[in-house]
């Protein structure tokens, strides 16, 4: 996909992090960008700030975990601009803890947002970016927790694999039916964000009586948290995004230091013996 100048953009968990880059970097390219998340207060400052800089914006609180909200997103998006040529199925979120001490709560939540979410977009916007028959592309939020399996994230890491292996098998289906729509997956290492702070967006539902208690896990939650305070600016993943989507490359993968880490995951697999247990770089390259 060449052309962004007036082309349509979805992004979801926009109001903050990479979200809310790659929709500032979409919108200098001249797009019209759609704004999903599920924090109105964010929303609606990323919404003024960007109508500040002159972009055509719409914003849609959105919980993707429902499909039905999904769904209601994607007719907003095609009432107001008529079509959609970019979907970035963003939205996450995160949590720590052995996996054996996770509640079904803990489960659901992560499973339901970092998976869920991304099946409803895919299911959602895929078959009318078919229809009008003009190039498109996906772009599948996961993280290098999609390619490693670190301990005290279990979780997390669970839902970013199965976001990668869907990527990959969309892309196969779609190049097999001769689509226009490509695909990429997105898999960042430390990027300065707040998904460790996850929780302030936890629906009531799904909140825990009483949090098990997770020493390892809450030791692990705040050494991430310091070294996303020095992670890649979400800028920059932002624009590796837009020359993903420009060039049709499937895998982004914008930290080389974590990529070792899933060469000795890969290396473990071909060779047949237990897995290595890496230390992972703490701080971005």
């Amino acid at each position: 996909m060449k052309d962004f100048k007036d082309k349509v953009a979805v992004v979801t968990g926009a109001a903050s992090g990479i979200g809310r880059a790659m929709a500032q970097r979409f919108a200098r390219e001249g797009m019209k960008v759609a704004l999903a998340d599920i924090e109105p207060p964010a929303l609606a400052e990323a919404e003024r700030r960007l109508r500040a800089d002159g972009a055509t914006v719409l914003a849609v609180p959105t919980d993707v975990s429902k499909a039905a909200d999904v769904e209601a997103l994607a007719r907003r998006v095609v009432d107001t601009f008529g079509a959609v040529h970019v979907l970035c199925n963003n939205a996450g979120v995160f949590l720590t803890g052995r996996l054996w001490e996770r509640t079904l709560a803990d489960w659901e939540w992560l499973l339901s947002v970092n998976l869920w979410g991304v099946v409803h977009g895919v299911r959602t916007f895929v078959p009318p970016m078919l229809r009008h028959g003009e190039e498109g592309h996906i772009v599948n939020t996961a993280s290098m927790a999609g390619l490693t399996s670190m301990p005290y994230a279990g979780v997390y890491h669970v839902s970013k694999h199965a976001v990668v292996t869907l990527s990959e098998v969309l892309h196969h289906e779609l190049a097999m039916s001769g689509a226009k729509v490509k695909v990429s997956v997105l898999c960042p290492g430390l990027v300065n964000t707040r998904i460790v702070d996850s929780e302030r967006n936890r629906p009531a539902a799904l909140r825990n009586a009483v949090d098990p208690p997770s020493l390892e896990g809450d030791l692990a939650a705040e050494s991430l948290r310091q070294a996303l305070a020095t992670g890649m600016p979400p800028e920059r993943i932002a624009d590796l995004v837009h020359a993903a989507i420009r060039d049709e490359r499937f895998y982004i993968f914008p930290d080389a230091g974590w990529m070792e880490v899933a060469r000795a995951r890969i290396d473990d697999i071909l060779s047949a013996r237990n897995p290595t247990f890496v230390l992972p770089p703490m701080t971005s390259e």
